[in-house]
């Protein structure tokens, strides 16, 4: 029975996506390998198709099932957005009173919720709570004693309470412990709100005086300053100041749902003094959907869902969801031209619809940034708590710049940079989740630009950090399915592994085919297969992209050679001979290469651009083997045209120079042919149209500029021209180094932005954004490479970073 014959049943009756076929191909491989290594070798040699078709069928059928099932669950959350329920919350909607009667609730339901839900231990709050949440179940649970107790029932669930509270109170005092939103003053206020009702709490007199002394001191500095951001977190906290705030001013802050911050607790609060209709409307509404009981922030669909996208894009499974993702862009985009209260007046969620919005072709400008500059954002909320995930959505958000004048962008990205920079250290940012997750995404984040970070590095890493237990805490913890959960780490750590077993076959491959080729017999020529296929897999690492993952390393090699051979391994007769060869194409080898490099280069050449010819057909319906030609041709005489002037001593203007530079830089043939292999129909017209040529004129810019500036060193003491030596002659002694690669850096982020809008042109661009991602694609590829210094000639960094993408599986404790 052979592996085709398996597949094809499964792929005709199933429904199984392509990538599911993969994975049952690569399982079923390594079933067989397992089960044949068992056998005698009489056996294997006569007798493979006697497997048994259990071990065959139903477990592959199975682990493929139990993939598209994962991915059915993952796929359902788009619908729907889960959030646990507060107690914290649901027990300040308990304490308001009916309007027929004083004495009694106007939502009993919620006060039988409360009956309903104490924990185990006599608290109240998420179950199974993280060590470090300890203030988070005592501010809870101070708060659903006070309900219970306004209404006289459940005096043995108060006490138990009051118990969990005495065992674990000297919990405040532990710097360790995360603590909620306004905890230093909303549980004192509590506290003294709970002594009123004739509660006894265990609390010593000097623990209650310190706690009490803590909250006036904040009250004190926070009425001093008078800012609007202390406004904003009294207004955010004021279920514990009502007795001392002017309640019309706190109005201010009321949304069009009838919240104030979207949080029940502070709306209700808000309504038990006001009786605001649009108050009560929000929170029957929000009960209207979980029931009984209320989350701490609600709606959150709009983050959520977005959170959700970019949670899977960072792990590399968004394609598995286009349709779903795309829905969900749509309808946020809706909401932006909308201008929708939920992503506007939030500047986490703001920032994070504009980056992912205008990464995917959206047209949206920078200007609602303007309400967030550095002092504006400082007078918010989230301003004045230093919220870590707001200020890192804005500085992700910065970095996608693609017009000249986003001035507020670049302003953005300094003092958020310089915020994260310099108080990312413990305590003194509030984080919405534990700090050892928000040190690995800042840390993360500054050190790999977005133009830097190479995707499947990026994957890895955030399979790595991922939490699927992830608490997040605002007044009160709170958990959803949609921010975090195990299918969705589950999944993107089997697809890493099975696209890792793939590129380690087609690695191997590879390697035979240089052999082959007798590309290994070249003294002069640097080895760099592993390189050149990294950098494929870390970008196109899908399995349905194989062929331009081939294509891509095949180049990347052979471009390598070709510099090697223009830069020290040939004459010039022999550059002129493998140039003619090219131009000639079908000859005999035998007769009319001037020496055995040339025979092994050209011959290496000719079977990989007939074999990329062969397989465009498939793709683009015709053989695209001429326009790899013409490519070749560009790059050989751009080399050509170097050693010419090395060998003559010539000094090229800088003009000159970079016309020829970005073409002799070699990512031509790596990029530009793997375009007709990544899906999409590129014609000829659009092939030679002044749209691709400036998308490759740009990226070949930035890429020779890296390259110049980190091997000025190493070339000057060559004799070899570049562009820093270049300026520095043409600017008569006057240009100095520092001044040249500040210059040039300035260059290269010119470029890079204009890559970034090339690439994210809808209107009016003619080639497909698949191709052009390829283009974005080698942007990180050369960043990467040239953090340091030229990663391509240093193998210190890179190393390791090979072994993450193509080596070391993904192993979860």
């Amino acid at each position: 029975m052979s592996l085709s014959l398996f597949i094809t049943p499964l792929s005709s009756t199933s429904g199984l996506s392509s990538f599911t076929l993969y994975a049952l191909l690569t399982i079923f491989n390594q079933t067989v390998a397992m089960f044949c290594s068992k056998l005698p070798c009489n056996f294997l040699l006569f007798n493979s198709s006697m497997i048994p078709s259990t071990v065959k069928k139903n477990k592959n059928t199975t682990t493929a099932l139990c993939f598209e099932d994962t991915k059915e669950r993952i796929k359902n959350m788009f619908n729907k957005v889960e959030l646990s329920i507060s107690s914290y919350d649901t027990a300040f909607v308990a304490m308001i009173p009916s309007s027929a009667s004083p004495h009694a609730p106007f939502f009993p339901q919620c006060l039988n919720w409360l009956l309903d839900n104490q924990l185990l231990d006599g608290s109240w709050g998420l179950p199974d709570r993280h060590p470090l949440l300890i203030n988070d179940a005592l501010l809870s649970t101070l708060a659903c004693i006070l309900a219970l107790k306004q209404w006289g029932i459940g005096e043995d669930k108060m006490n138990k309470g009051l118990q969990f509270i005495e065992s674990n109170f000297t919990s405040i005092n532990d710097d360790k412990q995360h603590r909620p939103i306004g905890f230093d003053i909303l549980f004192p206020s509590l506290i003294e709100y709970a002594q009123t009702l004739g509660i006894n709490l265990p609390i010593g007199a000097i623990s209650l005086e310190a706690i009490i002394q803590k909250k006036d001191k904040e009250l004190q500095r926070g009425f001093q300053s008078n800012s609007e951001g202390w406004k904003a977190y009294l207004a955010y906290v004021s279920e514990g100041m009502l007795n001392s705030l002017d309640l019309n001013t706190i109005t201010k802050y009321q949304r069009k749902n009838g919240s104030l911050f979207n949080s029940p607790a502070t709306t209700a609060a808000v309504f038990r003094n006001l009786k605001n209709a649009d108050c009560l409307s929000y929170l029957q509404s929000v009960l209207g959907k979980f029931g009984n009981a209320v989350p701490t922030v609600y709606p959150l669909d709009i983050y959520a869902r977005l959170h959700m996208i970019d949670s899977l894009e960072r792990l590399g499974i968004n394609h598995h969801f286009k349709d779903e993702i795309q829905s969900v862009l749509d309808e946020t985009y809706r909401y932006w031209l909308q201008g929708a209260e939920d992503i506007f007046l939030d500047p986490t969620t703001c920032a994070m619809a504009f980056r992912m919005l205008r990464l995917n072709g959206y047209d949206v400008s920078s200007d609602p940034f303007y309400q967030y500059s550095e002092d504006k954002f400082a007078n918010s909320l989230k301003g004045y708590l230093k919220d870590v995930s707001a200020v890192l959505e804005l500085y992700r958000a910065s970095q996608v710049i693609i017009h000249p004048d986003e001035s507020v962008l670049v302003k953005q990205s300094s003092w958020t940079r310089n915020l994260l920079k310099h108080n990312s250290s413990p305590y003194q940012l509030y984080a919405d989740k534990l700090r050892i997750y928000v040190d690995n995404e800042v840390n993360d984040v500054l050190n790999f630009p977005h133009h830097a970070n190479l995707e499947r590095l990026l994957n890895r890493r955030s399979v790595e950090h991922y939490n699927a237990d992830e608490t997040r805490i605002l007044k009160a913890s709170y958990r959803s399915f949609n921010l975090a959960n195990q299918d969705i780490l589950k999944l993107a750590v089997e697809d890493f592994n099975l696209c890792q077993s793939i590129h380690n076959k087609e690695l191997k491959q590879l390697g035979r085919w240089i052999v082959e080729s007798r590309l290994d017999k070249l003294e002069f020529a640097r080895q760099k297969l592993a390189y050149c296929y990294f950098s494929s897999a870390a970008t196109l690492f899908a399995p349905e992209l194989s062929d331009a993952r081939i294509s891509w390393a095949k180049n990347g090699v052979l471009t390598t050679v070709v510099d090697d051979f223009f830069d020290v391994g040939s004459s010039q007769e022999e550059q002129e001979n493998l140039i003619q060869l090219v131009e000639k194409w079908d000859v005999d080898v035998n007769t009319v290469c001037c020496s055995e490099a040339v025979k092994i280069i050209f011959s290496a050449l000719h079977s990989t651009i007939c074999e990329i010819g062969e397989k465009s057909v498939e793709r683009q319906g015709r053989n695209v083997k001429d326009n790899v030609i013409k490519i070749w041709l560009d790059l050989m005489r751009s080399m050509f045209t170097e050693a010419e002037w090395l060998r003559t001593k010539a000094t090229p203007t800088i003009d000159d120079y970079m016309q020829n530079a970005y073409i002799s830089f070699a990512l031509g043939p790596i990029v530009l042919p793997a375009l007709y292999l990544v899906g999409p129909k590129l014609s000829d017209d659009v092939a030679e149209n002044q749209e691709l040529n400036y998308l490759f004129k740009t990226m070949g810019t930035c890429g020779r500029l890296l390259n110049d500036i980190q091997g000025f060193k190493r070339e000057s003491e060559e004799g070899k021209l570049n562009a820093v030596s270049l300026h520095m002659l043409h600017g008569n002694g006057v240009v100095t180094y520092e001044d040249t690669i500040d210059k040039l850096k300035g260059v290269i982020e010119e470029n890079r932005r204009e890559l970034l809008r090339l690439v994210l042109k809808e209107k009016g661009s003619l080639v497909p954004r698949d191709c052009k991602d390829l283009f974005w694609k080698m942007m990180k590829v050369l960043n990467l490479f040239y953090i340091k210094d030229d990663g391509f000639t240093s193998n210190e960094m890179m190393y390791s970073t090979v072994n993450a993408v193509l080596k070391d599986p993904i192993i979860l404790n």
